[in-house]
């Protein structure tokens, strides 16, 4: 059976945080759509599966330990029944109204993705605080211009959603997963939208070390083949 919706959460190790990331979604979920979260941990396994007996459109998705992301969205795509997929983060909240904005461009058949509009939480009297939050507002006014211009832009794996037919599978080897996604749908000939006010709040690195390790990351991700062809 197909639903026209499916949300996909990956966590791992956010206990803390992963209730919240899905009580946002389940405010604003549509009629036949469901959530399913992929995480591999006990500890986040529990708030799942507390969330998964108290709502049935919500769904615990086993994960293998120490695999990649892209790993854990494969598992969830071969377990998702919507039409349309929506992934996100276990640490990450979207706005209240995010999910009816990140849709509408849908309406569209040549449209294939759709990315959302990470804002930075972090406090702006710190370093990277302030760094975060313009990084965040340069990288917003630019999908603005492309999305205006009509032009291919790189969806945010914090908040996007895509057609499932589009998409068969993501390379385990991916390292910026949301990168790849966007470049495989624009090389079939559908468009990337950005819905601006579609937001999801973010909590970036608080120190260098974690933020210098997710900036190497991304960097790799976007020089490899996937992105590059």
């Amino acid at each position: 059976m197909t639903t026209k919706l499916s949300v996909i959460i990956t966590a791992f190790r956010e206990a803390a945080t992963v209730g919240r990331a899905i009580e946002a979604f389940l405010s604003q979920l549509p009629t036949d759509a469901e959530i399913l979260i992929v995480c591999p941990d006990p500890e986040t396994t529990v708030v799942v599966d507390d969330y998964a007996a108290r709502y049935p459109v919500v769904r615990h998705v086993a994960d293998h330990p120490q695999r990649s992301k892209p790993a854990a969205l494969n598992v969830g795509l071969k377990a998702a029944r919507g039409e349309v997929i929506v992934l996100s983060d276990g640490d990450v909240v979207v706005a209240k109204d995010a999910l009816a904005l990140l849709l509408a461009p849908f309406a569209d058949p040549r449209v294939g993705a759709v990315s959302g509009h990470p804002v930075s939480v972090n406090p702006r009297d710190t370093l990277l605080g302030y760094w975060s939050h313009l990084l965040t507002e340069a990288i917003h006014q630019m999908r603005l211009a492309r999305d205006w211009a009509g032009q291919f832009l790189v969806c945010s794996g914090y908040l996007f959603a895509f057609r499932r037919a589009l998409v068969e599978r993501v390379p385990e080897d991916a390292l910026a997963e949301d990168a790849v996604i966007s470049h495989f749908i624009a090389r079939q000939g559908y468009r990337i939208r950005y819905a601006p006010r579609a937001r999801v709040f973010v909590k970036y690195p608080t120190t260098y070390r974690d933020w210098l390790r997710q900036k190497v990351r991304s960097a790799g991700g976007y020089a490899q083949d996937y992105v590059r062809k």
